[in-house]
């Protein structure tokens, strides 16, 4: 098996986790755009379901379209207190953030190694380099998702199929949306603004066109996460800071969104009126800066990762 060749190219088949949610759209209108065959899967709202937290059911839909490029974006939020937050939902968010990475990552790697070529894309998060109160369990998750998508990469290095991991701010979709008036979920929101999934979706495909590993967006909220990962106690010292830049961030968001939606009914879009700086985010803003780039509330399920039941839906 040699080396694959970089890039995407028309007529490649394509498989998008989490892909009835806002990033997981995204990501699929410009995988057609350019000329992929996509399908796009989640647990509901898309012509083929899928729960990834089945191993079976994801080795079987491999097997079936033999996916030249497979995106693991699939996720859910899981906002709360580390202590106070249930079993259930700890279990879910492990369950789908992380487990349904390994094994969309395994299924689609096994039919690629065969082949000698393929593309795995696995959507991490700011939150990937550094925690962020609040957000405990999913920033453990994102975490985990970059350490395995380098460690398989490294592994897969001479096989021709290249994994890498994209790690984005908050980004605007029903994730957020559903905990707009959630303060324990107010960290996503202390950046200048939120992402918009189309941006986000840009990114993934620079990176698909690529050989890099891991990727990071925006610049300068990367670097403020990466930096405050290496320096925990930088994180504490910023802390109140973060908290109120989150809340004030919040604050703006939910006065844009219309009532009724911020309280599990958010729209996928955001709202007309939204200004162009305004925070706009699926992921998770930590106290130093890092971001959480996956869907749901409290305690559901939803945004740039959202999911229903155990399956996990993308942003």
């Amino acid at each position: 098996m040699g080396r694959s060749p970089a890039g995407i190219r028309p007529g490649m088949k394509a498989v998008v986790t989490g892909g009835a949610g806002g990033l997981g759209t995204a990501i699929s209108k410009a995988l057609a755009a350019r000329g992929l065959e996509v399908l796009a899967v989640d647990v509901a709202g898309t012509d083929r379901l899928l729960d990834v937290t089945d191993a079976a059911a994801c080795r079987r839909l491999a097997r079936e379209v033999e996916p030249d490029v497979w995106v693991n974006n699939a996720g859910l939020l899981g906002a709360g207190e580390a202590l106070s937050a249930p079993d259930e939902l700890m279990e879910q968010v492990v369950a789908v953030n992380l487990m349904g990475v390994v094994y969309g990552t395994r299924a689609a790697a096994e039919v690629m190694v065969t082949r000698g070529s393929g593309r795995i894309l696995n959507i991490g998060s700011l939150a990937s380099f550094n925690a962020t109160p609040g957000l405990a369990i999913y920033s453990a998750t994102k975490h985990a998702v970059r350490a395995w998508s380098v460690a398989v990469a490294t592994e897969l290095r001479r096989t021709g199929v290249l994994v890498s991991c994209l790690c984005p701010d908050g980004i605007w979709t029903p994730m957020l949306q559903r905990v707009v008036a959630d303060q324990a979920a107010a960290m996503p929101f202390g950046g200048k603004r939120l992402l918009d999934p189309d941006e986000v979706a840009t990114r993934a495909l620079e990176l698909l066109d690529g050989r890099g590993m891991v990727a990071s967006i925006p610049l300068g909220r990367s670097i403020l996460a990466k930096a405050t990962g290496l320096w925990p106690r930088a994180s504490l010292a910023l802390l109140p800071l973060a908290e109120r830049a989150g809340k004030a961030g919040q604050e703006r968001y939910r006065r844009m969104t219309p009532r009724g939606q911020g309280e599990g009914g958010a729209s996928a879009d955001a709202p007309a009126d939204a200004p162009a700086d305004a925070p706009a985010s699926d992921g998770g803003v930590g106290a130093s800066g890092g971001g959480a780039s996956g869907g749901g509330g409290s305690g559901g399920a939803a945004g740039e990762f959202g999911a229903s039941g155990g399956g996990g839906s993308g942003s």
